[in-house]
């Protein structure tokens, strides 16, 4: 099947596909209920070496610099406890941790979770962190921007492989909030 959007050789429905995704991520696929058909996700096989945003672009595609989406862990403190919680933006802004973030979670400070609790918790690899499959009762929070696209590409929970979501997909995520401003430039 031809991907989308990028220049791959191949893009693959990701019930089609189980083995190659890691546990919580397939777990997830498996258990869609979205109004976006879990075959409309799509997973493409990608070199690890270039899973970093620049590189990646020069490599498959400059269009998906507008197209691409990080997926962060943060954490919020208040009190004595701490909350987890994953923010989608797109690859050209960055995460606005200490106003929309901290105040969506109702936390006296918030800031991106170290890198061993973001993959211990998740279960999957820095750097390819997806906000599908993510541990029960996390919120997600998607920027506005990412949700308008028709297909964002984002993590497939390890640097080997992306995902091709179509944007309403986020909004329908298990936990997702969606909020205007969450990336900024």
């Amino acid at each position: 099947m031809r991907a989308p959007i990028g220049d791959f050789d191949h893009a693959t429905p990701t019930p089609d596909c189980l083995g190659e995704l890691i546990g919580p991520v397939a777990d997830a696929v498996r258990d869609w209920s979205g109004s976006v058909p879990a075959g409309q996700i799509l997973y493409v096989d990608t070199d690890p070496r270039w899973a970093d945003t620049s590189v990646f672009v020069e490599h498959y595609g400059q269009d998906l610099l507008e197209r691409s989406a990080n997926c962060v862990v943060v954490a919020g403190k208040r009190g004595g406890g701490t909350t987890l919680a994953a923010c989608v933006v797109l690859s050209t802004t960055r995460v606005d941790v200490n106003g929309v973030v901290r105040r969506q979670l109702g936390a006296r400070k918030a800031s991106f979770a170290p890198m061993d609790t973001a993959t211990g918790e998740t279960g999957m690899e820095y750097g390819g962190i997806t906000p599908i499959g993510l541990p029960e009762g996390w919120s997600v929070l998607v920027d506005a921007a990412v949700v308008d696209l028709p297909y964002v590409l984002v993590g497939s929970g390890r640097r080997r492989g992306k995902l091709l979501v179509p944007g309403k997909a986020f909004a329908e995520l298990p936990g997702a909030v969606v909020l205007e401003g969450l990336g900024v430039a």
